[in-house]
């Protein structure tokens, strides 16, 4: 199965540090990034960013690609490519896969994060970013 997603980010008010969005999924009571399958003939980053505005409302600029997720769901391979993308505007609205989002610093989006394994993506944002805000 393929799917595609984004590290959501935006500077947070005070202009120096940045915070990560987690969506709140309650189909599976998890908190992740966006992501999503693929649809047919669908390029990656398109689905990625197609996923990002379906779950969070908020539309984005993609930028580095992140290091692809690889598990298994149900016995079956998983394959999910990521990027990262800052929030350009945009507004959540509670839908059927998501009923909130959740704009945190790195290290309170690491400790809810609730795959270990996406912590890989989180720690690879940071390393993207301009170093002023990777240090925050």
């Amino acid at each position: 199965m393929r799917a595609a997603g984004c590290v959501l980010w935006r500077r947070a008010p005070d202009g120096c540090t940045v915070e990560v969005c987690l969506v709140h999924r309650p189909k599976y009571d998890d908190f992740s990034f966006p992501k999503g399958k693929l649809k047919r003939r669908e390029e990656p980053l398109a689905a990625a960013v197609r996923e990002v505005l379906e779950e969070t409302g908020h539309h984005c600029a993609p930028g580095p690609r992140l290091p692809t997720a690889r598990y298994l769901v149900d016995g079956r391979p998983k394959v999910v490519d990521y990027w990262a993308a800052e929030a350009t505007g945009g507004a959540f609205r509670a839908n059927d896969e998501v009923d909130r989002v959740l704009w945190l610093t790195p290290d309170a989006a690491r400790d809810r994060l609730t795959q270990p394994r996406d912590r890989d993506q989180l720690t690879a944002l940071l390393d993207t970013l301009p170093e002023p805000l990777r240090d925050a």
